[in-house]
């Protein structure tokens, strides 16, 4: 290898570690914004915050490198022309397309290992990370009961306070309905003021309860219509304690299969399978329902003449289409003909509501079938899109000259915004089949591509496109001539002044 190559990978190799931790962070921040009500208030353990955030961080760096590439590329080759080396690298007489070949064939790389990464450790890695998050979204939260409303979240039991007290955890004026044997509130019971805890284990919440009274409603063993007594039970207290059992309030951990069938959990080979499969079950149902309305909602009629009586041999001709409708229509009489389009009518309004509603449903599977075809083609696009963000971010970064963190993100953000509106836009437009496949999921890519492989041209001719002082001396050239115009449509006509 030689030095101008191990020059240009040790410029770029730094950055691009930088740069990569720095936009999975942003990632990692993003997920805790959209979750964090989902996380707060669960009482989950380090461990598992922590298992949650290493999985979700997993599955973001397919999208993590690309960025990550773009704005490393961007700084490297900004850096390098700010500090004038690549002007004494061209004087040298190396073109700028010597310079980026190690970083090609890194990137290449890069790519190849992005998209064996997509395909091995991203399924395993979302099946993880949705499991356990299903789990901690089942995970009763913690007890808190406010003053003023009803809380729920002890089975079968509904507890309202009046006030409470947040320095002595004082409750005043206690309400507890007891609905274990799912009949109504049949046992109420009252405090004046009480106290509460959760044990140790966390199984069971202990109520110290104060001068109170409690209700209960006692079944009749034979009751009658007229002489029902609806007899009731109360019982006063000084003091008592009541211990209310706790379920569901530790995390269960479910199978890690249980999403094994969704698209993102799957990789290349399984993802071909789901998608022959339901492809051929699509094509099996359009052909079932087409067979059925042409049989029975389209023009063929049952038809039992009285002198015919309908057996297995002539049932086969008790069906059959009728085309000459004219002279069927014109022998009827017009009662005949007034029942004949009231019928058929009616006939139209039901194979309409027929095939609307066939076609909602066939057009749902035909969004579940493009959902599994999206991310077939996105564990290609977003490998391939690291080799695009090159071709933008390197000779980009030649032009500007500007390294460092600020122009090259503002830059790199701007493109990547481009990438991903484009990119949304088109995997939105295939799963409502309205382009194919590869157009809407390849449409960032080769919208950009060219982008990036003009700017490398013009990076390679020394262009000053990003240069204002060339656009200021455009704008200039416009102006003048605009004014030469002017002056001689003047000198044409004299008069013009002094009109």
């Amino acid at each position: 290898m030689k030095k101008l190559d191990k020059f240009v990978l040790k410029s770029f190799i730094g950055p691009l570690i930088l740069t990569f931790f720095i936009v999975l962070i942003i990632l990692i921040l993003q997920f805790l914004w959209m979750y964090v009500d989902e996380l707060a208030g669960k009482g989950l353990e380090i461990k598992i915050l922590a298992e949650l955030l290493f999985q979700f961080s997993l599955s973001f760096v397919p999208t993590a490198l690309p960025l990550a590439i773009l704005l490393a590329a961007l700084m490297t080759f900004g850096n390098m022309g700010e500090f004038s080396e690549l002007t004494a690298l061209k004087s040298s007489g190396i073109p700028l397309q010597r310079i980026m070949r190690p970083l090609i064939f890194l990137v290449a790389f890069i790519s190849i290992i992005s998209f064996f990464f997509s395909n091995n450790v991203l399924p395993y890695s979302n099946r993880k990370a949705r499991t356990l998050l299903y789990d901690i979204r089942r995970k009763r939260p913690d007890i808190n009961i406010q003053a003023g409303t009803f809380n729920n979240d002890i089975d079968g039991f509904s507890i309202k306070i009046t006030s409470k007290d947040p320095f002595s955890n004082r409750l005043d004026r206690l309400f507890i309905y007891d609905h274990r044997e799912n009949k109504g509130n049949i046992a109420v019971t009252y405090a004046d003021s009480g106290y509460m805890r959760i044990t140790d284990d966390e199984t069971a919440m202990i109520m110290v309860l104060y001068n109170g009274y409690s209700y209960a409603e006692v079944e009749e063993k034979n009751p009658t219509s007229f002489g029902r007594k609806l007899p009731f039970r109360k019982d006063s207290f000084e003091e008592q304690t009541l211990v209310l059992p706790l379920y569901g309030f530790d995390l269960e951990r479910s199978e890690i299969d249980l999403f094994k069938s969704n698209s993102a959990m799957l990789n290349i080979s399984q993802l071909t399978y789901f998608i022959d499969s339901l492809n051929k079950r699509y094509n099996d149902r359009v052909n079932m329902q087409f067979k059925e309305f042409n049989t029975t909602k389209l023009y063929a009629e049952k038809i039992i003449s009285e002198s015919m009586p309908e057996t297995a041999d002539t049932r086969k001709t008790l069906f059959r289409p009728r085309f000459d409708v004219n002279s069927l229509y014109d022998s009827l009489s017009v009662l005949e003909k007034r029942t004949v389009v009231s019928v058929a009518l009616q006939n139209l309004k039901i194979a309409s509501n027929y095939l609307t509603q066939k076609n909602e449903s066939l057009h749902t599977e035909v969004k579940y079938i493009k959902r599994y075809e999206v991310d077939w083609n996105k564990k290609f696009t977003l490998s391939f899109a690291c080799l695009v963000f090159f071709f933008i971010g390197a000779p980009l970064g030649a032009i500007i000259r500007k390294g460092g963190l600020g122009t090259p993100a503002v830059i790199s953000i701007l493109f990547f915004v481009v990438w991903y509106v484009i990119s949304l836009s088109g995997e939105k437009l295939v799963e409502e089949n309205l382009i194919s496949t590869f157009a809407g999921m390849w449409a960032a890519s080769y919208i950009l591509l060219p982008i990036g492989l003009f700017l490398t041209y013009k990076a390679s001719n020394d262009s000053v496109i990003m240069n204002i002082e060339t656009y200021l001396t455009f704008l200039k050239k416009i102006k003048d001539y605009i004014y030469r115009l002017v002056i001689a449509g003047t000198q044409r006509n004299p008069s013009f002044e002094e009109q």
